[in-house]
């Protein structure tokens, strides 16, 4: 089973099993404007919650993407790297940014849900 959780710093995770796929929602590229360039975590690098995991640059400014949780990353989007702008079309798709295998679960249940999330924002 999928489940997606939100944080305060607008990134979004979804789990299955014991992978999460990290990402920045729709509101946050909204806000940072068009991207240009994204600086991705090196596959096999350990995490903390919390930890700048990617930084993201937009027209406007640079952003840090943290860390939802503890983890060790499994995978990158290295489409990133030349199409940058596939995060503003497909904020919580294909523009997802890295995936790492979760150290804890248990971090998750002090993330926000869809619902939270968007009241959040509202």
């Amino acid at each position: 089973m999928t489940k997606t959780y939100f944080t305060d710093d607008h990134e979004w995770i979804r789990v299955e099993g014991d992978i999460a796929t990290v990402g920045i929602t729709d509101y946050a590229q909204e806000q940072l404007g068009d991207l240009v360039f994204v600086d991705l975590p090196e596959v096999g690098a350990t995490l903390a919650k919390g930890d700048t995991a990617v930084v993201v640059e937009s027209v406007k400014a640079a952003s840090d993407v943290y860390a939802p949780a503890d983890g060790e990353v499994t995978g990158v989007n290295d489409t990133l790297s030349a199409e940058p702008g596939l995060i503003n079309t497909a904020a919580t798709g294909d523009g997802w940014l890295w995936k790492m295998k979760l150290a804890d679960a248990g971090q998750l249940d002090g993330l926000m849900d869809e619902t939270a999330y968007n009241a959040m924002i509202g």
